[in-house]
């Protein structure tokens, strides 16, 4: 696996490609893809970074596991390309914007558009087997995103970190709150909604209620 990753995020991650649980990491990618049908495709593994380099990154959304059905994983948590047809929990997501901020839901489920406005859609393991969720976790990619996270709470101000869900919550716990905006609430998969964990948290119009308070443009949902 060949690292190529937009030069802001090479650069403040350069330290971490030559350690070496990224090497095995590395290995063990290369084998998988080599042996098996794997997701995201191999050019999108790092597709989150290079579309939000590091210095315009405004808002963080910590997904856990790319999609692992065929055509769904591109490399940014919670989208599919067009043409896929809408998971569920993005479907919730649609459902709160519209309840939270009039969002008229697309007939896609693609959040390109959020990347390209400074959304980092950071999953926290960034590749799966085909059809074996979780099958690549533990393997080194989450001390990879925790990397990530730790870079950029320490030398950016004022983002928001949206931690949906207990693992994204315990993803996020050394988050310097004096520094960031840190939003909490329920995942937005079926079952958590269906607790009651996710409609009315209103994280989009806070987002951007926050970001407008320090003179940021606010994201166009």
């Amino acid at each position: 696996m060949q690292v190529k990753i937009e030069p802001s995020w090479s650069s403040v991650l350069e330290a971490e490609f030559e350690k070496d649980y990224f090497k095995s990491l590395t290995d063990f990618v290369r084998s998988e893809y080599q042996q098996h049908t794997c997701y995201p495709p191999g050019k999108l593994i790092f597709n989150a970074f290079n579309a939000t380099p590091f210095d315009q990154v405004k808002v963080v959304i910590i997904g856990q596991d790319p999609y692992h059905g065929p055509g769904q994983a591109e490399g940014l948590c919670f989208s599919v390309p067009p043409g896929i047809a809408i998971p569920p929990s993005l479907v919730n997501i649609y459902k709160e914007l519209q309840s939270d901020i009039g969002f008229t839901p697309p007939n896609h489920g693609n959040l390109k558009h959020w990347s390209d406005q400074g959304v980092l859609l950071l999953n926290a393991t960034l590749t799966v087997r085909a059809h074996q969720a979780g099958s690549h976790q533990n393997k080194g990619w989450e001390q990879f995103t925790d990397a990530v996270i730790q870079k950029l709470n320490e030398k950016q101000e004022g983002l928001v970190f949206l931690l949906w869900g207990g693992y994204a919550k315990k993803k996020g716990r050394k988050i310097n709150r004096d520094k960031h905006l840190v939003l909490e609430t329920g995942h937005p998969s079926p079952l958590s909604v269906n607790r009651g964990y996710w409609f009315g948290n209103k994280h989009f119009s806070k987002t951007n209620d926050y970001l407008e308070t320090r003179g940021t443009a606010p994201i166009n949902w």
